[in-house]
């Protein structure tokens, strides 16, 4: 075979020469941040730009607009985890572009997604709980409701029984992921009303009345988001026993622990709530919240195979192997599940209770010096004593010290501290709004959100600080501090204008999240504080 010699370099020469007689000169970059084009340009908000930018400076330009952001350690009003060991961050990063559903690429990571499994299995006392990881715990709940109502149409069909009327009981205090399921998955939702009597959370004998043959379950939460009492798992189960024996209607419980179901297990081991109580089928825990991982974690189990109907699961093979799904998203990452992992191994029981009873003890200075500044009422009692619950007492040093007297137990609940100006305070100074609270402490750096208490109570607004493992105790007194400033600031304010202007003023936090405003409806859906 004959060959033509060739010279490489000329015919690359060559070929350059003519892409960029038909393309042009590329744009140049420039690698000073400052000196990009976007230093004197708008960044691009609402289109793809038409050239490339130098990474260095796009980097740089993201970065200065995201130093506007509030500081993740003084955002008090989150669960969220905002903080993990360095050593926890390195295997994030490390594995930050594993798909956790491709199983049969990734088998190692998922060997750590069984070994998760069974620790929480354990943890809530089940032997042969099955269950998934998920987005969070409002992924959680809607997978939880599911298999519930699967099951509800399932034992209907069979006894020959209309399935088209399904409903499921809860608190009106519940999470916006729970009506969000009802209203998504076309089940009635039954939402109790709560009573400063039901500690602003579910009112298990009236929601005992709410149930029928048509119910397909009761959620039940451990660990109000308004203000992280825990509702009774234990006395709601009783109530649904009675009921089976009374009417033969067998509902089941979803405990949504979104926040309590690594607090109660850890801190108040004596509170039965999770699968040593056979009405409870299924559980969900959000691993962003206390169980300390970044967000983008949660998980779901049932108490064994029995309540995962297998009409939910899918079995694919596309990926190489056969795999069985039951999740609402399909791809996600897996470094945050391995970082969950991480803090299992890391802590174990013994430093999972260290960290939770710190945020609790914490929690509880901090109501206690609200108390005692004579400015505030904690509407919260995790800092009461087991049994005693209600803020309709004096306030003050003598209040705090009659009620350590005696002091054997705590109420079960989250390290959560909701509070508000006394009654005496705002019958002094009816000028002040109870939210200019919130928008003077972010002046100091503190995002601390006011928000009414849920219907039928929301004539009461509350302040509400999650104290989560990075509020350390020097933390808890500059915001104790700061809260008692703010008080009175607006206190000392000399004209209702002034009071006025610290209540309107602009709040980022509400911009971003407006909804766009329709006719009343008495049928809409509120946001819930998460």
């Amino acid at each position: 075979m004959l060959h033509k010699h060739i010279d490489s370099d000329e015919a690359l020469k060559l070929a350059k020469k003519s892409i960029h007689t038909h393309i042009g000169k590329a744009r140049d970059l420039h690698s000073l941040a400052y000196g990009s084009r976007y230093a004197t340009e708008d960044i691009p908000r609402f289109k793809l730009p038409e050239h490339m930018t130098d990474a260095k400076a796009t980097y740089q330009l993201i970065h200065d607009e995201l130093d506007l952001d509030g500081r993740p350690n003084t955002n008090l009003a989150s669960f969220v985890t905002t903080w993990m060991e360095p050593e926890a961050n390195q295997l994030v990063v490390e594995n930050i572009n594993k798909n956790l559903s491709d199983q049969d690429e990734y088998p190692a990571t998922m060997k750590i997604h069984a070994r998760c499994i069974s620790i929480l299995g354990d943890l809530w006392k089940s032997k042969g709980a099955v269950g998934t990881s998920t987005i969070g715990s409002s992924e959680g709940v809607q997978l939880g409701g599911l298999a519930m109502k699967k099951r509800w149409q399932a034992k209907r069909k069979a006894e020959g029984k209309d399935t088209s009327r399904p409903n499921i009981v809860m608190g009106n205090n519940a999470q916006v992921a729970l009506e969000k399921f009802a209203r998504y998955f076309d089940v009635e939702c039954r939402m109790i009303p709560v009573t400063a009597e039901s500690h602003y959370c579910l009112d298990i004998k009236k929601a005992a009345e709410a149930c029928d043959e048509n119910t397909i379950g009761v959620y039940v939460i451990l660990g109000s988001t308004y203000t992280g009492h825990f509702e009774d798992v234990e006395g709601m189960a009783n109530e649904l026993d009675r009921i089976q024996e009374e009417k033969g209607w067998d509902i089941p419980i979803h405990v949504d622990g979104a926040s309590g179901a690594f607090v109660a297990p850890l801190a108040f081991p004596k509170v039965k709530w999770s699968f040593e109580l056979p009405r409870v089928k299924s559980i969900n825990v959000s691993g962003h919240k206390y169980g300390l991982a970044y967000p983008g974690i949660g998980w779901v189990l049932w108490r064994d195979e029995e309540y995962l109907p297998q009409e939910l699961i899918f079995t694919l093979t596309y990926l190489g192997a056969e795999e069985k799904t039951f999740t609402l998203n399909f791809s996600r990452p897996a470094c945050f599940m391995i970082a969950q992992y991480y803090n299992f191994v890391r802590l174990g029981r013994e430093g999972y209770s260290s960290i939770i009873r710190n945020s609790l003890e914490n929690a509880r200075t901090l109501s206690f010096a609200l108390e005692y500044s004579g400015y505030y009422d904690v509407i919260s009692d995790m800092h009461r004593a087991k049994g005693v619950h209600g803020y309709e007492r004096k306030t003050g040093i003598e209040a705090v010290k009659e009620s350590l007297k005696n002091m054997t137990d705590y109420n079960p609940a989250l390290p959560v501290v909701a509070f508000k100006l006394t009654d005496e305070f705002k019958r002094k100074n009816p000028r002040v709004k109870q939210k200019s609270i919130s928008t003077l402490l972010r002046a100091r750096g503190w995002i601390i959100p006011n928000y009414a208490l849920p219907p039928n109570e929301d004539k009461t607004e509350i302040l509400r600080i999650v104290v989560r493992e990075s509020l350390s105790q020097d933390l808890v007194d500059s915001v104790t501090r700061d809260l008692v400033w703010a008080a009175k600031t607006l206190e000392e304010s000399e004209s209702s204008f002034d009071a006025e202007v610290f209540s309107k003023n602009y709040d980022p936090v509400s911009e971003a999240h407006k909804m766009q405003k329709g006719g009343e409806d008495e049928n809409k859906t509120h946001g819930r504080q998460c």
